[in-house]
């Protein structure tokens, strides 16, 4: 089924991005611009039609034929919107978070619809209900769910998958990612945190829920590693364990897919280079989630920044990220590493838009529910960001 809808002929576009009038989603629209093709049938889509004009003004001089790029509309509290765009288009991308609070109505219509939806998600609590509630939907009409699509959790998911497929198949595998980066938050990847931080039992219960109903793979183990590392040879300094999405994504793919051997494991780190900024980091991420817990400094810290606010060209320009990964299984034992330019910006845009691509053009396995990068487009999306500019090496075997 998936393939029938790449091909249907009753969709009118290939790719439909919701949320361009955000700080990413203008990224984004920027990127889908640039490098699209001509073969692609794309549009905007959003609930106010002028700042929509002016996002599609600002395409045009970076290429002209986006003249006459449709403008949509589409409204979270507006169901027949949401479910109007979903049926008009083959992948729709979203940027309009935080996604607990306005993302459901989409991911509900592209189930229904059977269309592929990609974000850029880093929420837990949304993740799992949104597995437990549209899963089976979208299995039956062919929809391929797949979020975290930005810097979480594809240098990652996709690095992880990478580093297995450098190791024998068919034994017990342990990875490790350490990440090391230089990158600032955009207001609503700001929001997203302090909502995660905010409601721990509410993202406890939803895993629950979500355990409840999700199989698990027959006679093989997948688990994220507890054990520690307070320094790595690989990492180059110290090391604190990094409590993301990003390990659940990669040990979905690894209980979806057989590559990843009857026994795998993966532990997730940040990488510094002195002690004490280890030791400040653990102290600050402390310090977020007791103030989020509570209303009066929760509000305060939502000031912060607003949801579509970012940084400079210029700022964005100065930040990188490096995430190695050390493997080993069957004996063998690998060092990779996945790199890049600005991740909360400027290669998060990238990422997303190049996912959306390629659940439309490029030839894949047959999948369908919700999905993880590595699971619906593993090599085929790692041709893409490399070409992209995001690199993917082997930096040493042994």
């Amino acid at each position: 089924m998936t393939a029938d809808r790449r091909h249907d002929p009753a969709r009118q576009y290939d790719v439909v991005l919701f949320g361009a009038t955000g700080f990413t989603g203008a990224l984004t629209a920027e990127y889908l611009a640039e490098h699209a093709g001509p073969g692609t049938r794309w549009a905007l889509a959003g609930r106010n039609r002028a700042k929509l004009t002016a996002v599609r003004d600002r395409l045009v001089k970076l290429n002209p034929a986006c003249a006459d790029l449709p403008l949509l509309h589409a409204d979270t509290t507006d169901t027949a919107s949401i479910e109007d765009i979903a049926n008009r288009a083959r992948v729709v991308i979203t940027t309009v978070g935080p996604y607990v609070k306005y993302g459901e109505p989409l991911v509900a219509a592209c189930a229904r619809a059977g269309t592929d939806y990609v974000d850029l998600t880093g929420e837990p609590t949304f993740v799992d209900r949104m597995y437990v509630k549209y899963h089976e939907e979208a299995v039956r009409s062919g929809a391929r769910i797949v979020h975290a699509c930005g810097f979480d959790s594809i240098p990652h998911d996709l690095g992880a998958y990478f580093t297995v497929k450098q190791l024998p198949e068919g034994v017990p595998i342990h990875v490790e990612g350490f990440l090391r980066v230089r990158g600032g938050a955009s207001g609503g990847t700001l929001h997203s945190a302090i909502g995660i931080f905010g409601d721990p039992a509410g993202m406890m219960r939803a895993e629950r829920e979500r355990r409840r109903v999700e199989d698990r793979p027959a006679g093989r183990r997948v688990r994220v590693s507890r054990r520690p590392a307070p320094k790595a040879r690989v990492a180059g300094g110290w090391t604190l364990p990094l409590p993301t999405i990003d390990p659940q994504i990669v040990v979905r793919s690894a209980a979806a897919l057989d590559r990843y051997g009857p026994d795998f494991s993966y532990g997730h780190y940040v990488a510094v280079k002195r002690l004490a900024v280890a030791a400040g980091m653990a102290a600050g991420s402390g310090a977020l989630l007791a103030l989020s817990a509570l209303p009066p400094t929760r509000n305060l810290l939502l000031r912060l920044r607003a949801p579509g606010e970012g940084q400079s060209e210029a700022e964005r320009a100065k930040h990188w990220f490096s995430m190695k990964f050390a493997g080993e299984g069957g004996g063998r034992h690998v060092v990779t590493e996945v790199s890049g330019g600005d991740p909360g910006y400027g290669e998060t845009a990238k990422m997303l838009a190049e996912s959306a691509l390629c659940l439309a053009h490029d030839d894949l396995p047959e999948t369908a529910g919700q999905v993880t990068t590595a699971t619906a487009m593993g090599d085929a999306l790692i041709d893409r960001l490399n070409r992209a500019g995001i690199v993917f090496r082997v930096l040493r075997t042994d």
